[in-house]
Protein backbone atom coordinates (compact mmCIF):
# COMPACT_ATOMS: atom_id res chain seq x y z
CA UNK A 1 0.00 0.00 0.00
CA UNK A 2 1.33 3.34 -0.84
CA UNK A 3 1.22 6.26 1.53
CA UNK A 4 -0.25 9.32 0.65
CA UNK A 5 1.73 12.01 -0.22
CA UNK A 6 1.96 14.88 2.44
CA UNK A 7 0.37 18.37 1.02
CA UNK A 8 2.73 20.87 -0.10
CA UNK A 9 3.37 24.20 1.80
CA UNK A 10 1.18 26.63 -0.74
CA UNK A 11 4.17 28.65 -1.82
CA UNK A 12 5.88 25.25 -3.23
CA UNK A 13 2.85 23.95 -5.04
CA UNK A 14 3.11 24.36 -9.10
CA UNK A 15 0.98 26.69 -11.22
CA UNK A 16 -1.92 24.66 -13.06
CA UNK A 17 -2.67 27.18 -16.03
CA UNK A 18 -5.44 24.17 -17.35
CA UNK A 19 -8.60 25.74 -18.18
CA UNK A 20 -11.30 25.88 -15.21
CA UNK A 21 -14.75 27.25 -15.34
CA UNK A 22 -16.37 28.94 -12.53
CA UNK A 23 -18.45 25.84 -11.68
CA UNK A 24 -15.51 23.93 -11.42
CA UNK A 25 -13.27 25.58 -9.20
CA UNK A 26 -13.42 23.10 -6.07
CA UNK A 27 -14.70 23.86 -2.42
CA UNK A 28 -11.80 22.95 -0.70
CA UNK A 29 -7.99 24.01 -0.96
CA UNK A 30 -6.34 22.54 -3.78
CA UNK A 31 -2.69 20.45 -1.69
CA UNK A 32 -0.76 19.51 -4.80
CA UNK A 33 -0.70 22.62 -6.95
CA UNK A 34 -2.05 25.71 -7.37
CA UNK A 35 -5.34 26.91 -9.70
CA UNK A 36 -3.78 29.80 -11.77
CA UNK A 37 -6.20 33.00 -12.43
CA UNK A 38 -5.35 32.72 -15.72
CA UNK A 39 -6.75 29.58 -15.93
CA UNK A 40 -10.04 30.65 -14.69
CA UNK A 41 -11.74 31.08 -18.33
CA UNK A 42 -14.49 33.69 -16.76
CA UNK A 43 -12.30 35.67 -14.10
CA UNK A 44 -13.21 39.26 -14.15
CA UNK A 45 -10.44 41.92 -14.26
CA UNK A 46 -10.21 43.01 -10.17
CA UNK A 47 -9.02 39.05 -9.74
CA UNK A 48 -6.73 39.18 -13.06
CA UNK A 49 -4.97 42.27 -11.83
CA UNK A 50 -5.03 41.72 -7.71
CA UNK A 51 -1.23 41.35 -7.64
CA UNK A 52 -0.32 44.75 -10.02
CA UNK A 53 0.65 47.01 -7.30
CA UNK A 54 2.50 44.51 -5.12
CA UNK A 55 5.30 43.25 -7.55
CA UNK A 56 5.58 40.60 -9.64
CA UNK A 57 3.37 37.92 -8.25
CA UNK A 58 1.26 35.47 -9.34
CA UNK A 59 -2.66 34.90 -8.66
CA UNK A 60 -3.81 31.50 -6.91
CA UNK A 61 -6.86 29.91 -6.44
CA UNK A 62 -7.79 29.34 -2.55
CA UNK A 63 -11.35 28.13 -1.71
CA UNK A 64 -14.78 28.79 -1.74
CA UNK A 65 -16.46 30.27 1.62
CA UNK A 66 -19.65 30.15 1.42
CA UNK A 67 -20.94 31.54 -2.31
CA UNK A 68 -17.48 33.55 -2.58
CA UNK A 69 -14.18 32.23 -4.56
CA UNK A 70 -11.24 33.44 -2.81
CA UNK A 71 -8.11 34.50 -4.39
CA UNK A 72 -4.49 35.14 -3.59
CA UNK A 73 -2.01 37.41 -5.29
CA UNK A 74 1.19 37.08 -3.65
CA UNK A 75 2.79 34.62 -1.09
CA UNK A 76 1.19 33.13 1.98
CA UNK A 77 2.95 35.17 4.25
CA UNK A 78 6.31 37.67 4.88
CA UNK A 79 5.47 39.65 1.94
CA UNK A 80 2.57 41.76 0.41
CA UNK A 81 -0.16 39.68 -0.53
CA UNK A 82 -4.11 40.82 -1.58
CA UNK A 83 -7.07 38.60 -1.67
CA UNK A 84 -10.09 38.76 -3.62
CA UNK A 85 -13.20 37.27 -3.19
CA UNK A 86 -15.73 37.15 -5.52
CA UNK A 87 -18.87 36.00 -5.68
CA UNK A 88 -19.30 32.75 -7.77
CA UNK A 89 -23.17 33.70 -8.81
CA UNK A 90 -22.33 37.29 -9.27
CA UNK A 91 -18.83 37.95 -10.96
CA UNK A 92 -19.04 41.74 -10.75
CA UNK A 93 -19.32 41.60 -6.91
CA UNK A 94 -15.91 41.17 -5.16
CA UNK A 95 -14.10 42.51 -2.13
CA UNK A 96 -10.53 42.82 -1.42
CA UNK A 97 -8.30 42.69 1.90
CA UNK A 98 -4.39 43.63 1.82
CA UNK A 99 -2.11 42.07 3.85
CA UNK A 100 0.93 43.65 4.70
CA UNK A 101 4.14 41.76 5.27
CA UNK A 102 4.19 43.09 9.11
CA UNK A 103 1.13 41.05 9.00
CA UNK A 104 -1.40 44.31 9.55
CA UNK A 105 -4.08 44.28 6.77
CA UNK A 106 -6.66 46.03 5.82
CA UNK A 107 -10.13 45.32 3.45
CA UNK A 108 -13.63 46.35 3.46
CA UNK A 109 -16.52 43.00 3.30
CA UNK A 110 -19.86 42.77 2.11
CA UNK A 111 -21.25 43.89 5.66
CA UNK A 112 -19.93 47.01 4.27
CA UNK A 113 -17.62 47.17 7.33
CA UNK A 114 -13.92 47.92 7.49
CA UNK A 115 -11.62 45.02 8.85
CA UNK A 116 -7.60 44.88 9.91
CA UNK A 117 -7.97 41.22 10.89
CA UNK A 118 -8.02 38.95 7.52
CA UNK A 119 -9.99 36.16 9.97
CA UNK A 120 -12.73 38.96 10.35
CA UNK A 121 -12.52 40.11 6.87
CA UNK A 122 -13.68 35.93 6.18
CA UNK A 123 -16.05 35.77 8.98
CA UNK A 124 -17.62 38.41 6.69
CA UNK A 125 -17.62 36.92 3.88
CA UNK A 126 -19.88 34.54 5.34
CA UNK A 127 -22.21 37.42 6.90
CA UNK A 128 -20.94 36.66 10.27
CA UNK A 129 -19.33 40.11 10.90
Amino acid sequence: MTEPTPPLPADQRPFDDTPVHTVDLPATPTRDRNISIEAWVEAPEVARRAGDDIGHVRVAYKRRIGPWLLWRAGPARGADARYVAVRADDLTDHHTFRLFADGTGDGTGPSGRRHTRFRAWKEDLLGRS
